[in-house]
C-alpha cells in the first residue's frame, strides 16, 4: 500500500471515530414544553392510584432560566405523596448537571364516603351507614379510606362522628384478635398437630404475628388465622 493510500485510510478511520461524539454533542436541547410534559406524565402516572379524574397545572417559569438540557429526569422528594399543592423536581443529566422545581396544582375528582350516623367502637359498619360524596380526593386527610370494600364489614376501633370520612386507622378487620382475648392455639409439625389455649398479649389482623401467653405461662409467637385462632410458630 502506498503512503498516499495509507494516509487516506487513517483519515477516514479518524473521521468515523469522531462522528458519534459529535452527534452526541449536537443532540437537540429539550424544550421547556417537553420537560413540562415529562413532569405532567410523571404526576398522571402517580395519580392513577386514585379512582378519579386527574387535573394537573404546572408552573414552568423556572425552566426558562435554566441552561439547555438534552436529557432530564423527574423526581419527587422521598416519601412525599401527591397533594393539592406541591413541588415536583426536574433534574438535568446532560450536558450540564442542574436541578430545579416546578410548582404543581393537582386535583383528582372522585367518590369517597362519609358516615350518616355516629359509629361507636365495636360496631360493624354496613352499607347503610355510609353516604357517597364527590370531591377532590387529594384534599382528604391522609389515611382516609375511599374504597367501600375497605370500610363495609369492618369494625370501628374508635368513635367515628356523623358525616366524617372514615380513616383506615379507625377500623379493624372483623377477623382480628384483640389484646387480652382468649384464643385457641394450633401447633403443627411433622406428622402431628396440637391445640391449646392462650391469651393474646397484642392485637393483630389475620396474617400478622403477635405474642401469646400460653396456659403454661410461656410467651410464644403466633400468626393470627381468624378472630379466635392463632397458629404457633415452631
Amino acid at each position: 500500500m502506498t503512503l498516499y493510500r495509507l494516509l487516506i485510510c487513517v483519515c477516514v478511520f479518524a473521521l468515523g471515530a469522531t462522528l458519534p461524539a459529535r452527534a452526541q454533542e449536537s443532540a437537540s436541547p429539550l424544550s421547556v414544553q417537553a420537560m413540562q410534559d415529562q413532569a405532567q406524565d410523571y404526576l398522571l402516572k402517580h395519580a392513577q392510584m386514585y379512582p378519579g379524574i386527574a387535573t394537573i397545572t404546572l408552573d414552568s417559569t423556572r425552566l426558562n432560566a435554566m441552561p439547555a438540557c438534552t436529557q432530564s429526569q423527574v423526581f419527587l422528594p422521598s416519601g412525599q405523596r401527591l397533594r393539592s399543592r406541591m413541588s415536583i423536581g426536574i433534574r438535568c443529566l446532560s450536558p450540564q448537571s442542574w436541578s430545579t422545581s416546578l410548582g404543581a396544582t393537582l386535583s383528582v375528582q372522585g367518590l369517597y364516603y362519609v358516615t350518616n350516623r355516629r359509629i361507636n367502637p365495636g360496631e360493624t359498619i354496613n352499607q347503610d351507614d355510609l353516604l357517597e360524596r364527590e370531591g377532590d380526593l387529594l384534599s382528604l386527610a391522609n389515611g382516609v379510606a375511599i374504597d367501600p370494600n375497605q370500610i363495609i364489614g369492618y369494625v370501628a376501633s374508635q368513635r367515628i362522628p356523623l358525616g366524617s370520612p372514615v380513616r383506615s386507622s379507625a377500623l379493624r378487620d372483623p377477623q382480628s384478635v384483640m389484646r387480652g382475648q382468649t384464643v385457641r392455639t394450633i401447633a403443627r409439625g411433622m406428622g402431628f398437630m396440637a391445640t391449646g389455649e392462650g391469651q393474646a398479649l397484642q392485637s393483630g389482623a389475620p396474617g400478622t404475628q403477635i405474642q401469646i401467653k400460653a396456659s403454661s405461662g410461656q410467651v410464644i409467637s403466633a400468626t393470627v388465622l381468624d378472630a379466635s385462632t392463632v397458629q404457633v410458630i415452631l
